[in-house]
């Protein structure tokens, strides 16, 4: 598997949005998100991603140069319409605005639909955190996921992200989906020819698998919980209620391009008590839960947010390892639009 630095990585997956015409910040942004993902150990959520996107460009599915579109607002609300821009372009510019809402009046929730794909739902919760305030995002899309008894498709894998700021300690940053495994995850196995776990996903006829082929052959994910699975179940549904309901989006199971449906919360702490002392609280909670006794086989206990924070360390320095199918796809992606990748190996 060829191996790269962040940021010859990121030289390279510049290049390729620039050369389907997106301006330098739209790239920028978007690469950004992309290669830290990959960083963090979340490959799903990586640079796996841009032939997907490039094409959505070239196709004109999805537009540049998009400016977000208020359509109905209040001091604490806003319904957004994202033009069918870039999703983590979109995402962010909603993102600023639910934390100039919460700045003003305390708390904001913002809905957008017309959205395609955004990312890692912590990218636009941890924002917040650099204004010290929470952050919440989650997004319901195309089907994947059945509900707990079911063999169809009805829910996204349903991502949500919390982020939420401390003093001495690093943020507690919660990225997970609603399904025992993420859509990307499962791509990820199919590029490098792995199996996937039991339990992750059902084939066509309802039986479990390990092939992430059958994935794409009718079969479908599985709520987060195993034999409690109603829980990841009620949680998915949840995202889609607020994501794709609340925006209009619509609900993951319906039919036609609908994109994603993105709901974004804020809550400006000092509303509520003073800062100083919440981040006191907060490092005392994280250093309590860190030092509490662990169970056999295990060293020690990590806070959310706190793997991905040692795995980027380690990245940083051993370099981002791509599988040959998706350095291919970069290269033949790079082609599309007459970028010639060689230059930057």
């Amino acid at each position: 598997m060829p191996v790269f630095k962040a940021e010859q990585l990121r030289q390279m997956c510049l290049a390729i949005f620039k050369g389907a015409g997106a301006s330098e910040g739209e790239a920028e942004r978007v690469v950004e998100l992309l290669v830290e993902s990959n960083l963090i150990g979340h490959d799903s959520h990586g640079v796996i991603r841009i032939s997907g996107y490039v094409t959505q460009i070239l196709s004109g599915k999805m537009n540049l140069g998009v400016e977000v579109k208020v359509v109905r607002e209040s001091a604490t609300t806003a319904l957004v319409d994202g033009g069918w821009g870039l999703g983590q372009v979109v995402a962010t510019q909603t993102m600023n605005l639910a934390i100039e809402k919460a700045r003003d009046a305390n708390v904001s929730v913002i809905s957008t639909f017309n959205c395609q794909h955004v990312g890692r739902m912590a990218d636009y919760a941890i924002m917040a955190v650099e204004q010290d305030m929470i952050g919440f995002c989650c997004v319901n899309s195309r089907p994947g996921v059945v509900p707990f008894g079911g063999m169809q498709r009805m829910f996204n894998q349903s991502p949500l992200g919390w982020a939420i700021p401390a003093g001495e300690e690093k943020p507690f940053v919660l990225d997970i989906s609603t399904s025992v495994c993420a859509g990307g995850k499962i791509a990820v196995a199919r590029a490098r020819g792995m199996k996937l776990p039991l339990g992750y996903i059902i084939d066509k006829n309802g039986k479990p698998s390990v092939d992430p082929e059958d994935y794409y052959r009718g079969g479908a994910g599985l709520p987060l919980g195993g034999p409690v699975g109603y829980k990841g179940f009620g949680l998915a549904m949840v995202v889609d209620i607020t994501a794709g309901l609340l925006s209009g989006r619509g609900a993951s199971h319906v039919g036609g391009e609908r994109g994603q449906g993105v709901f974004q919360m804020v809550i400006n702490i000092d509303a509520f008590r003073p800062i100083k002392e919440f981040k006191k609280e907060m490092d005392e909670l994280i250093r309590a839960v860190k030092g509490s006794k662990t169970a056999p086989g295990f060293n020690e206990i990590l806070i959310p947010g706190e793997l991905e924070r040692r795995t980027k360390r380690e990245k940083q320095i051993k370099g981002i390892y791509l599988s040959s199918r998706t350095w291919d796809e970069l290269v033949q992606t790079g082609k599309k639009v007459n970028v010639n990748l060689s230059q930057y190996v």
